[in-house]
């Protein structure tokens, strides 16, 4: 009999009950509700890695471009990608504490097109949910980081001028 199926399927269990106590949790902390927006590609054989973008927005009004990567390393051979992701962060008070580090560990058994894949992911008192649809192969059982990083915003470099350089007196 193939374990695999009930293995992925307690772990999904395990990260829904997560999900939602973590959204019970952020109702009674005050804390902000933020969401991210995201796709991701990669590709593992022993080693995992993919990387991505994404829109972090939360109920205040802020929101940021962040990129993500994804490292780690176990037992698993595939390669996927994520459509249309979805992350639930709870535990936030400031939209900034949202990058950084996460914790990651998956039991996972996936061939073509997937759905509603969930993985929960812990840094500090931060949590995420994170949920999407795939295409691709994947099998295995790995850990290793979530990292999401702030990408800058054009707005933010100096700004360039416009204007001819002086030229000295007497050139």
């Amino acid at each position: 009999m193939n374990k695999m199926p009930a293995r992925t399927g307690a772990l999904t269990l395990f990260a829904a009950g997560v999900l939602l106590s973590a959204s019970a949790h952020a109702q009674f902390d005050g804390g902000l509700k933020c969401t991210m927006q995201f796709t991701m590609k990669g590709w593992s054989a022993f080693y995992k890695t993919s990387s991505g973008h994404g829109t972090v927005s939360c109920n205040d009004g802020s929101s940021i471009e962040v990129a993500l990567a994804s490292k780690g390393g176990g037992l698993t051979l595939g390669k996927s990608s994520i459509d249309n992701g979805y992350g639930e962060f709870t535990g936030v008070n400031n939209i900034r504490e949202v990058l950084g580090a996460y914790a990651t560990g998956e039991a996972h058994s996936t061939v073509s097109q997937s759905g509603g894949a969930v993985s929960a992911l812990t840094k500090g008192e931060v949590s995420l949910a994170l949920k999407g649809t795939g295409r691709g192969f994947d099998a295995g059982i790995d850990f290793g980081k979530f990292t999401i990083s702030e990408v800058p915003s054009a707005s933010a470099s100096p700004p360039v001028s416009t204007e001819a350089p002086a030229v000295p007196l007497g050139q």
